[in-house]
């Protein structure tokens, strides 16, 4: 029998303690959030799904059903507009775009060129009338920019309870839109397989949370996953939201879709 002394076991988990891959930080915050869509019977809600975050890309979702509805849009590939230098995107952004490409790919300049063809009296009136958040579109203080950056980490904001409820007044076309608005928007959006054999449409939304000076803090990444998820004749609704306390190398949006696609079949019954 071999015998072991305190300094030499301290001194093995001195070493692991070294050289073990650090774990991933526990989120700062976090929601999730599952009901049925036809009933609204809560499922699981789980963390804090009353707090108000920036919706980010999620709210290519209203924006599209608006744009659809104010004949801005056409159909799932039309209008294809192209990207022009001004718009200033990322470099895969910077391609002719079509309604499917943009929820798809989550194009910014696109959604700006929806909203600035809108206008600033339309866009309000339109965002009052869904009763999407706190409704509130001025942009950032002393900036007029709330027909472009409203959504993006400033005055725009909306709870993941809020974002399941709008899911459900969506399917259950109850937001006065016309038919056409529905049936483009949930036909330009992408549908994942998920484990267990769900087929989920969403869409997700990443950004940064602000530091005390007001910028975006890579170490405080946040993001959202909204949307149906469906097997069978069955239907839920769900909105997971998630606030790191770590940098990523990719966007934490993809991270929290990631996550729950494969943890949906554990998270309801």
């Amino acid at each position: 029998m071999a015998f072991f002394s305190l300094k030499s076991i301290f001194a093995a988990l001195a070493l692991f303690c070294l050289f073990a891959p650090p774990a991933s930080a526990k989120p700062e915050v976090e929601c999730t959030l599952i009901q049925e869509a036809a009933t609204g019977a809560v499922l699981l809600r789980k963390g804090a799904c009353d707090q108000r975050f920036s919706p980010f890309s999620t709210f290519k979702l209203p924006l599209a059903l608006i744009g659809f509805d104010a004949g801005i849009l056409s159909d799932t590939h039309t209008p294809a507009w192209d990207y022009r230098p001004e718009f200033a995107a990322v470099t895969k952004d910077r391609k002719r775009v079509d309604p499917t490409i943009w929820l798809t790919e989550s194009v910014l300049w696109y959604s700006r060129e929806v909203t600035r063809k809108l206008g600033a009296e339309a866009f309000a009136s339109y965002i009052a009338r869904l009763d999407y958040g706190n409704r509130d579109v001025s942009g950032d203080p002393g900036q007029n920019n709330g027909l472009t950056h409203a959504w993006l980490r400033s005055s725009l904001v909306i709870s993941p309870d809020e974002q399941v409820a709008f899911l459900r007044r969506i399917d259950a076309k109850a937001l006065g839109l016309s038919d056409k608005a529905y049936q483009m928007t949930l036909s330009s959006l992408p549908t994942f397989q998920a484990a267990g054999g769900w087929s989920v449409r969403g869409k997700t939304g990443s950004g940064w949370h602000r530091d005390a000076a007001g910028k975006p803090d890579p170490t405080r990444p946040q993001g959202w996953f909204i949307g149906w998820a469906e097997r069978g004749s069955r239907k839920l609704v769900f909105a997971r939201f998630e606030r790191g306390q770590e940098k990523l190398d990719n966007y934490m949006g993809l991270k929290v879709r990631d996550e729950f696609l494969k943890a949906l079949p554990t998270l309801v019954k």
